[in-house]
């Protein structure tokens, strides 16, 4: 590569090199001071990046350490996430024994389904968003209605187009196979003994507008109702424990080390070899990302996120203008649930997730907007967009090219959108450096169910 050179980074190289020569001066007297004064040759580029842009490359990478969860103390435990990768793949944990968090969340797909619209009991109104690198999310799922990643895991279990189960039968399973009843003990302590007590099956408090006793309402709400508070807070310790598990094996699904990382680890290090990681044509698009395109407006930082909501027009599924109020409602949802980071089942209900959620208001300019997804790992995770709109990468560059089929063009559409009439090549390389960014494959063991005599350790 003999195209651009970052002569701003030399004086950062020669300090390291200064520093270096200095630290092995102290033990050997053989240094001459000399090589250590030499000022190393410029890294050289495809692209001939500013220091303003060079700069923020650097800001762009490494994906950092997960951020911690003090809602959940069970966060980075290894025992809760091997319980929590046993949940994650057991389909009895649904109405009809046939679904589980994996139907939808496959890792052969990325964590999806391959699907425009998930399908678990019956079929949803969104697409099913990827689980790489979600724990580093501030907000959970399309809309925000989760605060935390053990708040986010419970829903589905009870959400009747999903998983459809109940957090009664969800105790009793745990409780009734000795392999997971021992893996749940040795992370959680004993099971309360109240949620074991003869009743039936299926029993959960009502979900929205349910009736919440009486003839009107279903039968496992009729079945909580019957319940004592003891009873019932033993069952909702065990369904809260489960989502902390989960939670805790989620956490385990980071994939970096992309090719990308690989080029700004060549910046920071001034190695040309590393610098060659990524094509000229991935350089060019990463130029584009920044400039022109302006993608890095929402999609910045390591995740490619910035964790924030938006209203991009996007056509829907049935043509017309878009019905799904996305963060509008989704912060209602978080905002009530006893869930929470500020509710009664987190470990710490005074801190800045507590704070954030307590502080959260339902605004109407928040009507239609989704979470930003991150571009990290997009292989195998079409289609794409909240409601898989987009079969595929080169849909989604279509669309931010020409706005075709754009919607919901009031005042609630975000004004930084305007047509990039992008040429062919202009194309090609933005898909070059989308590629780039897949990270290194995860560990095997992380992508099926942990065997029954591994649970049992």
């Amino acid at each position: 590569m003999r195209s651009g050179s970052l002569p701003w980074l030399a004086p950062a190289v020669l300090l390291a090199a200064t520093a270096c020569s200095q630290a092995s001066e102290e033990q050997s007297t053989s240094v001459k001071p000399s090589a250590a004064a030499r000022p190393a040759e410029p890294v050289e580029t495809a692209v001939p990046f500013n220091e303003g842009q060079a700069r923020r490359i650097l800001q762009m990478s490494p994906l950092p350490p997960l951020p911690p969860d003090p809602t959940n103390r069970y966060a980075d435990d290894p025992r809760a996430a091997h319980l929590g990768q046993a949940l994650f793949f057991d389909e009895r944990l649904s109405a009809n024994g046939a679904v589980s968090c994996a139907t939808c969340h496959d890792p052969d797909r990325g964590f999806s389904d391959g699907r425009q619209l998930a399908m678990g009991q019956s079929l949803g109104n969104r697409h099913t968003p990827t689980l790489w690198n979600v724990a580093h999310h501030r907000w959970l799922t399309w809309d925000g209605r989760a605060d935390s990643l053990w708040m986010q895991a419970l829903d589905p279990i009870e959400d009747p187009r999903e998983m459809g189960t109940t957090r009664g039968k969800l105790a009793r399973v745990i409780a009734e196979d000795p392999a997971l009843r021992a893996a749940y003990e040795a992370a959680f302590g004993p099971m309360d003994e109240a949620a074991l007590r003869e009743r039936p099956d299926d029993a959960r408090p009502a979900r929205g507008r349910e009736a919440a006793s009486g003839p009107g309402a279903p039968e496992p709400v009729r079945a909580w109702a019957a319940l004592d508070q003891e009873e019932r807070a033993a069952i909702d310790a065990v369904f809260v424990h489960a989502g902390k598990a989960m939670a805790a094996y989620q956490r385990l699904l980071v994939r970096g080390d992309a090719p990308f990382d690989r080029f700004v680890e060549g910046l920071r290090e001034n190695d040309a070899e590393k610098v060659e990681s990524l094509s000229a044509g991935a350089q060019r698009g990463l130029a584009l990302f920044m400039g022109r395109a302006n993608c890095i407006l929402c999609h910045s930082g390591p995740n490619f996120s910035d964790g924030e909501f938006h209203n991009n027009a996007l056509p829907t599924l049935h043509g017309g203008e878009a019905r799904d109020s996305g963060r509008f409602d989704g912060a209602k949802v978080v905002a009530a649930s006893s869930f929470n980071a500020a509710g009664p089942h987190s470990d710490q209900r005074d801190g800045p997730a507590a704070l954030r959620v307590r502080q959260l208001r339902q605004s109407s300019e928040a009507w239609g907007e989704f979470r930003t997804p991150s571009l990290r790992n997009l292989a195998h995770r079409g289609p794409f967009m909240h409601q898989g709109q987009f079969e595929d990468l080169e849909g989604v560059i279509e669309f931010y090219s020409e706005l075709k089929g754009a919607t919901g063009r009031g005042h609630h559409q975000e004004q930084v959108l305007v047509p990039l009439r992008l040429s062919v090549g202009e194309k090609e390389d933005l898909r070059a450096f989308l590629a780039a960014l897949e990270g290194r494959k995860a560990a095997s063991q992380l992508l099926s169910p942990p065997s029954q005599s591994a649970l049992a350790r």
